[in-house]
């Protein structure tokens, strides 16, 4: 039986990723500093631990594995990366996981290791015409990304990819666009963009009104989960290394992805801007590569996996209002 280890498994990439390699039949070990908030985690083995601790992050990888997928991380949603209040502990406690897990399956022999970098590391300079962004893989540098997470990201990329070529490991880093579904953060502060207006459709009259931030044109691509995970399971098990996005070519505006929602929904919803963070103006993702490389493409389009998010979140949101 074949074995693997997901750093992060209480999150909500790595809880879809975990019940994925249990249907292949991996045995599983996951790890997370939590339990999964929304699903009772499928892993074999689940440890509850601190991977900014070298010496938890020992006990976890105390053996080989066939697979290591490294996707903990200190994060969120705008509100979260862009007020500049939590830059510090998204730059330590990310780095610091990174760190540790990657030199502890180094000295267990572990080959090939899966991390999950971010589309936040593509210059901000690419991405001021919404219309227009340029997140091709080869546009990383000169770096400036528009947040610290993305800083850390591109530093970690960079991490992996120096243990590849001087220690002989296999590091496999792949790009994420803006991951949504079901089982993922739709309130508290973190959530992204297709859960909180999910949300706030959700709990909205009919007719009613919602609040975006900003003027609603800046644009973005949103990836499906299950979508994801089958991009991150072809990278994994091929012999490209990347870094290469993992995402969806189906950019919207924000105001697009509220009108494609209250549709979803059956709602007449009107939005009120309002002053908030945005990030860049425009992000996209650049499969060419992937596509290349892997022969890889999003098999559906934004509004299917939009449909069963809003329905999972009015659910989650019912359920809440009756306790």
């Amino acid at each position: 039986m074949k074995t693997a280890l997901v750093c992060g498994a209480g999150g909500f990439i790595g809880g879809h990723l975990v019940r994925r390699l249990k249907r292949e039949g991996f045995w599983v070990r996951g790890v997370d500093l939590k339990f999964h908030d929304y699903a009772e985690s499928e892993a074999d083995d689940f440890v509850v631990g601190d991977l900014r601790d070298p010496y938890f992050v020992r006990q976890v990888i105390d053996r080989r594995f066939d697979e290591v997928y490294q996707l903990a991380a200190d994060m969120g949603g705008a509100g979260f990366i862009f007020t500049g209040e939590n830059d510090a502990d998204i730059m330590h406690n990310s780095a610091t996981i990174n760190l540790n897990v990657l030199d502890a399956a180094y000295k267990r022999a572990i080959r090939r290791i899966f991390y999950s970098s971010s589309a936040c590391m593509y210059p901000a300079y690419n991405q001021e015409d919404p219309d227009n962004p340029n997140c091709a893989e080869d546009s990383a540098y000169p770096a400036q990304p528009d947040s610290e997470y993305g800083w850390e990201k591109l530093f970690s990329e960079r991490l992996y990819l120096t243990y590849a070529r001087c220690r002989g490991m296999e590091a496999r880093v792949a790009r994420y666009h803006n991951i949504f579904g079901p089982e993922g953060a739709w309130t508290g502060g973190r959530e992204k963009a297709p859960a909180a207006l999910c949300r706030k459709v959700a709990a909205a009259a009919n007719p009613g009104e919602i609040e975006i931030w900003g003027d609603g044109l800046q644009t973005r691509s949103f990836l499906y989960v299950d979508e994801c995970v089958e991009g991150t399971l072809r990278l994994m098990r091929s012999d490209f290394a990347g870094p290469v996005n993992i995402g969806s070519d189906e950019m919207v505006s924000i105001n697009q992805l509220a009108a494609l929602i209250a549709d979803i929904a059956g709602k007449r919803i009107e939005v009120k801007h309002i002053p908030g963070p945005q990030g860049v103006r425009g992000r996209n993702s650049d499969n060419r590569l992937i596509q290349s490389s892997l022969g890889w493409a999003p098999s559906q389009p934004l509004r299917t996996g939009l449909e069963r998010t809003y329905a999972w979140i009015e659910r989650e949101l019912r359920s809440n209002n009756a306790r």
